[in-house]
C-alpha cells in the first residue's frame, strides 16, 4: 500500500506502485488514472486497463461501461473510512500511525458487517 500526498495526482501515485502490483486480468480506474504513460505501463504488464478517458482528452478512448460501474464499491468503501473521524480529519500526523488507524477502521467496519 501506498500512502502518498494529499495532493498527489492518481496517476502518479500509480506510477509508483506498478512494479508492485499484482497479476490482475484488468485495472479498473476512474479519470483521475487516465493517463498514457500509466495506460502503456499497464499494458506492458499485461493488465489491460480500463480506465474511464477525461473530459478534456482529444481522442476519447472507449471503456466498458457496465464494468465502470462496478466502482462504486470501492467509493463506498472509501465513503465509510471517511465517515470516521480520526481518518476524515488525519489526527495522526505519522505516516505509518495514519495507516494503522485505517487498517483498524477498515477491521471494525467489516465487523460490523453491512448496514
Amino acid at each position: 500500500m501506498l500512502l502518498g500526498q494529499g495532493q498527489m495526482s492518481h496517476f502518479k501515485g500509480a506510477a509508483l506502485m506498478i512494479d508492485a502490483l499484482p497479476r490482475a486480468r484488468i485495472m479498473l480506474g476512474d479519470r483521475g488514472y487516465d493517463a498514457d504513460r500509466l495506460r502503456q505501463a499497464l499494458s506492458d504488464r499485461g493488465i489491460p486497463p480500463r480506465i474511464r478517458s477525461r473530459a478534456n482528452r482529444r481522442g476519447q478512448i472507449p471503456h466498458d461501461a457496465v464494468l465502470y460501474r462496478q466502482r462504486h464499491k470501492i467509493e463506498f468503501m472509501f465513503g465509510r473510512l471517511k465517515d470516521w473521524r480520526r481518518i476524515q480529519t488525519r489526527y495522526h500526523r505519522c505516516a505509518h500511525t495514519f495507516m494503522q488507524g485505517i487498517v483498524n477502521t477498515a477491521t471494525v467496519i467489516f465487523w460490523l458487517g453491512p448496514q
